[in-house]
């Protein structure tokens, strides 16, 4: 480990702390955490810690969650600006008016929401447990998903029951290149294609397999004998698909890149890099995580009637996952 990275542990030592990230999050903040995981596990992991304090490396509804799963213990984000497209595009006021609109449908949430939505909700989904638990709605009760409507339509697809959809996207899986894509199935003939369900319906129609973040970690670390894999999601996960399988190659679609957009090769800013990163996630850094720990501080805190109200949706999550 690094001095920083030393340090950084010794302070969660010392201090009872769990640190917790996501599989998106930078690789040398995955090796410093107690566990790594996809929403649903960081769900699962905070319900059930003794520890002290949480510190929740990644984006800002994570947090929220483990706040109103614990709401006892110390939930400490590194980066409190580390948000979330995908939560931004439905408002809590625009959810209200939705469900007024329908008001007999049952209101299924993304895990990707704020506090304040999820306390408008009947049950929380993550993209782990999704069709499981849209499965165990009555088929003749109309539903509401939202979100991400690349899920909610996948969902459909799989389930063959309708369902009114939030017109969200998350940036980052929405943006993948078909084009790109091809040229990798033809570059690499043997390589399954290994995609998330929020990437729009022409991704999904060019891979091999479809599931969560944990899903397409499970086929890779499944598979030992593969040697080339192309990944269609946040390229942060394959730091972990490279320690399950080190002798296989790992192949980040790229995003897509609007006409007229590059300079000289060069990508447009906000893009990153060939490959699709989250920039949100990217936030969190040893140096901000180091701090957070030492001074205890950005904690995050719910209001304590959302917190109320949201915690039934996502113990109903827990419970049916």
């Amino acid at each position: 480990m690094t001095d920083i990275q030393q340090q950084i542990r010794t302070l969660a030592r010392e201090k009872n702390a769990i640190i917790m990230a996501h599989f998106y999050q930078r690789p040398e903040v995955q090796e410093v955490a107690d566990f790594i995981g996809d929403s649903l596990a960081l769900a699962q992991q905070a319900a059930n810690t003794d520890a002290k304090i949480i510190v929740l490396c990644g984006v800002h509804f994570m947090a929220e969650t483990a706040k109103i799963l614990c709401p006892d213990k110390l939930v400490l984000i590194p980066e409190p600006k580390a948000g979330c497209s995908l939560a931004d595009s439905c408002q809590a006021d625009d959810l209200r008016a939705w469900k007024e609109q329908h008001p007999d449908h049952y209101i299924v949430s993304y895990v990707n929401t704020s506090a304040a939505v999820k306390a408008l909700t009947d049950v929380v989904v993550t993209s782990s447990n999704a069709l499981k638990i849209v499965r165990t709605i009555p088929a003749d009760k109309p539903v509401l998903f939202g979100p991400d409507h690349n899920l909610g339509a996948y969902i459909s697809q799989q389930t063959g029951r309708e369902l009114t959809l939030w017109n969200g996207a998350c940036h980052v899986h929405s943006r993948f290149s078909a084009e790109a894509l091809l040229a990798l199935k033809r570059e690499h003939p043997g390589a399954p294609v290994l995609a998330h369900p929020e990437c729009k319906q022409i991704i999904l129609n060019l891979s091999d397999v479809i599931g969560s973040t944990q899903a397409l970690l499970s086929y890779v670390k499944n598979h030992p004998d593969m040697r080339e894999f192309i990944i269609a999601t946040e390229s942060g996960v394959i730091h972990e698909m490279r320690k399950a399988v080190p002798e296989a190659t790992f192949i980040p679609v790229p995003p897509e890149i609007p006409e007229g957009n590059t300079k000289d090769g060069l990508l447009p800013q906000g893009v990153g890099c060939m490959c699709n990163e989250c920039e949100y996630m990217r936030m969190v850094t040893l140096d901000k995580l180091r701090d957070c720990l030492l001074h205890e501080s950005p904690a995050v805190d719910v209001d304590p009637e959302i917190a109320k109200q949201a915690i039934i949706p996502i113990q109903r999550m827990l419970e049916l996952s």
